[in-house]
């Protein structure tokens, strides 16, 4: 199965389009890419290249449980969103620092402001963790993907928990072809430190499992598309469970994927490589609702892969 990504990879080296884009990195691109899993096959984790599961579980029990602070996340040792946060916080008032404008592409270009930036991203994520204060102030990203899930703010000022709705829907009516989450809020999208890319997903049941269809509006294929395979798989997997069916498909349809220029050495190392066989997912059977689940509760096994291979990320 991990034939498909890089065939996807290979796709976009060949055939995409140069464009510029909001980073000022640029891309290789194509538009509209469908690429299919069966669950069932083992769990989509990729192997020809380190892969941290550890930090796709926490991200996504950080989604399941609402939360929108990345503090939950440091406490985890999970720094993937901490540019966005730190962003927010260089550009208010209440940063007294060095200057950072247009931190992201100076820290590529320049040694010395690379260092700088470094020391005053751990002053802040260190604080986020000590300070809860500090913590509640700028370490909320508005409301992203955690929000919408669980907490999407109507007209009339009431909640809904797509999330929730969705399972006991499967549950009740599993044939329903509403089994939808949306994380696309069009009015909460100017608040958001990054609008949701993984933006929309579908649940599908036939033949005693479930299926996932994700559309996922932009696609960074050499950082991002691993991990949202691997997470859209566990939470296929963890929605199975509680509902008592086995997993079919995860679908996976991409708007704009891209692989960014500073990208291309290290995918094209990707590519050279051998896939070894797919891990295993293990979840603690004792729980029985998606949200008692905690890290412990959730592991791959017999995962053997190829090392890390290290990116800049495009902020």
């Amino acid at each position: 199965m991990e034939e498909h990504y890089l065939n996807l990879a290979r796709h976009i080296l060949e055939n995409g389009t140069y464009k510029e884009d909001r980073t000022n990195t640029g891309t290789k691109s194509v538009f509209g890419y469908q690429m299919r899993f069966d669950l069932q096959k083992g769990f989509p984790l990729l192997t020809t290249k380190q892969v941290a599961f550890r930090l796709i579980k926490s991200e996504l029990l950080w989604f399941l449980h609402g939360d929108t602070n990345i503090r939950y996340l440091l406490q985890n040792k999970n720094h993937i969103w901490d540019e966005w946060a730190f962003e927010r916080y260089v550009k208010s008032d209440a940063y007294k620092g060095p200057d950072m404008t247009d931190f992201g592409n100076r820290a590529q270009q320049d040694a010395d402001f690379n260092k700088v930036y470094k020391e005053e991203k751990k002053k802040f994520t260190t604080q986020i963790v000590e300070d809860e204060a500090f913590a509640e102030a700028f370490g909320t990203l508005g409301n992203v993907y955690g929000a919408q899930w669980r907490a999407w703010k109507t007209s009339q000022g009431e909640t809904i928990d797509q999330l929730k709705n969705v399972i006991e829907n499967i549950k009740k009516n599993p044939h329903s072809r509403r089994h939808i989450v949306t994380a696309w809020n069009p009015e909460d999208i100017p608040h958001m430190a990054l609008p949701p890319c993984h933006m929309m997903f579908q649940f599908y049941v036939a033949d005693g499992k479930l299926s996932c269809q994700l559309y996922q509006r932009s696609a960074d294929v050499f950082l991002g598309v691993p991990f949202n395979i691997a997470s859209y798989a566990l939470l296929t997997h963890l929605i199975a469970h509680e509902v008592g069916l086995e997993v079919g498909e995860f679908v996976h349809t991409l708007g704009d994927a891209h692989i960014y220029s500073n990208h291309f050495e290290a995918i094209q190392t990707q590519l050279e490589r051998e896939p070894k066989p797919l891990p295993n997912l293990k979840l603690n059977t004792e729980k029985k609702s998606i949200f008692d689940f905690e890290m412990e509760d959730i592991e791959v096994v017999d995962y053997n892969h190829h090392p890390r291979i290290k990116a800049p990320i495009a902020v």
